[in-house]
């Protein structure tokens, strides 16, 4: 059965894209299968007690105590990410290798806090129908996301460098439409690949290697591949600096014998072993965490702030007509728009209003700010002074086109006027704060500054960064220092 026809045809697949639903489907299907490997090893060892393993307050809370650490073991081993070009013996290993350190933890940790009501029997018997259980549903979802990607869908931009060697390499990515990948040009003097190729990919001579640059500010593109049979070490060094620059990914053919490099980590695409290149944080471990505190933070504030929502809206309503909610396009990771949420704050037709006034725009840079600006609302004053007009963008978080702390996103109209430098503030998730927004005369800071400081937070990028400045922000809302 074609799922993602139906998913098609019920308009149910452009629902989950537009919410950004994959994710949290895919971990309520490991929750699921995790909670079924509880139930089974349950009855096994206690088929005495019979029932649903819930229904014992005990078991309960041993389950809900286990969970987390599942999928934190699940997510650091990138189990849970869905592959593309991964072999199925790579994943049955990996799978198995959750599941054996899963069995460790359960054993040191019942053997240190004295569990005894629960057998080491019972233990291994859940290792092993977890491990059986979420095997499988991966498998399931791996073939059901190749249908996904083969339609178009969920797919990664490349710019390959090659020569005729890479031939075999460009087919694959061509002819197995299911791994996801979209070939955007081809930098290569082989004539060869003129010929094979040329009608249907961008093809660009290799000695026009510098207008790479322009080519990733002109389309979205996520990274850039260089396959050659002999690498040119200048070359390289050149394209690591472009890509650097603009925050896009660099991953070069990995040979062993010729290559000892100790800035890069190793990555897979269809069988072929890459060193990547990123001017980004790759800590795994803190990135780990910092998507779960985007997810339960803003999970939690959504729900604790629900009685501060519904008096916003009221009075957004009241005090002016039109819709509540403001959507406005905006530029997210490497260049790709979505529609970020707030509380309207200015009048319904401000964007034609704003037309009379670009002469008294009092911000430098391609950014337009007005102190006093005469479209804002009685009420849009102290929801901006606040910050309180950016809690909708909770929902932004939720549905995974932003983080709690990350550079603004753009406008497409300001990043059209980026220099170049400036576009590698779109090489992460796009954030509800940073480091602008904290400080206390922020609406004085230059445009450049700006950006420098949205630069700074990339290249300094820690948890612990993260987290101070989530409290320098809250400070910030109750000393209302946004204006």
């Amino acid at each position: 059965m074609d799922i993602i026809r139906y998913l098609i045809r019920f308009k149910l697949l452009s629902f989950i894209k537009k919410w950004g639903l994959i994710n949290y489907i895919l971990g309520t299907i490991d929750v699921l299968a995790i909670a079924l490997a509880f139930q089974c090893s349950y009855f096994l060892s206690f088929s005495y007690i019979g029932g649903l393993f819930f229904t014992e307050k005990e078991f309960l809370i041993l389950f809900l105590g286990i969970l987390p650490f599942w999928l934190i073991i699940l997510y650091l081993i990138k189990n849970t990410e869905i592959p593309r070009t991964k072999r199925y013996r790579i994943m049955f290993l990996q799978y198995l290798l959750s599941a054996v350190i899963m069995l460790a933890f359960l054993l040191i940790s019942f053997l240190i806090l004295n569990i005894n009501s629960v057998s080491g029997l019972f233990q291994i018997e859940l290792a092993l129908f977890g491990f059986l259980f979420l095997f499988t549903v991966r498998i399931l979802e791996y073939k059901v996301f190749k249908i996904y990607r083969a339609k178009g869908y969920n797919q990664v931009n490349v710019v390959i460098i090659g020569d005729e060697s890479s031939q075999l390499f460009i087919e694959n990515l061509l002819s197995k439409k299911e791994w996801g990948y979209r070939i955007i040009a081809i930098f290569s003097t082989s004539a060869r690949l003129y010929e094979k190729y040329n009608k249907s990919i961008v093809l660009l001579p290799e000695e026009n290697l510098s207008v790479l640059t322009d080519l990733i500010e002109a389309d979205i593109v996520d990274e850039v591949l260089y396959i050659k049979g002999k690498e040119d070490p200048s070359e390289v060094r050149k394209v690591v600096s472009s890509c650097e620059e603009l925050g896009v990914a660099f991953r070069l053919m990995y040979d062993a014998k010729k290559l000892n490099l100790t800035n890069a980590f190793k990555t897979n695409i269809a069988n072929t072993t890459f060193l990547n290149f990123i001017n980004t944080p790759n800590n795994p471990y803190e990135l780990t965490l910092k998507k779960i505190m985007d997810l339960n933070i803003s999970m939690f504030m959504l729900i604790t702030l629900l009685p501060l929502f519904l008096i916003v809206s009221a009075l957004v309503k009241y005090t002016s007509p039109g819709p509540i909610i403001y959507k406005q396009a905006r530029v997210g990771l490497r260049g790709r728009k979505f529609y970020l949420y707030k509380f309207r704050t200015m009048v319904y037709n401000a964007e034609l209003l704003r037309k009379g006034l670009d002469a008294e725009n009092e911000a430098d840079g391609p950014v337009f700010k007005i102190k006093n600006d005469p479209r804002v609302t009685k009420i849009g004053k102290f929801l901006r002074k606040t910050g309180l007009d950016e809690l909708p963008q909770l929902f932004n978080i939720l549905k995974g086109e932003m983080s709690l702390i990350g550079p603004r996103p753009p406008l497409e109209s300001e990043t059209r006027q980026y220099k170049r430098w400036q576009l590698r503030r779109l090489s992460v998730k796009p954030g509800l704060t940073c480091f602008w927004q904290i400080k206390p005369d922020r609406n004085n800071i230059k445009f450049e500054k700006w950006m420098d400081l949205d630069l700074a937070y990339i290249d300094n990028w820690s948890l612990r960064l993260d987290i101070l400045i989530f409290f320098k922000t809250i400070k910030t809302v109750f000393q209302r220092s946004g204006l």
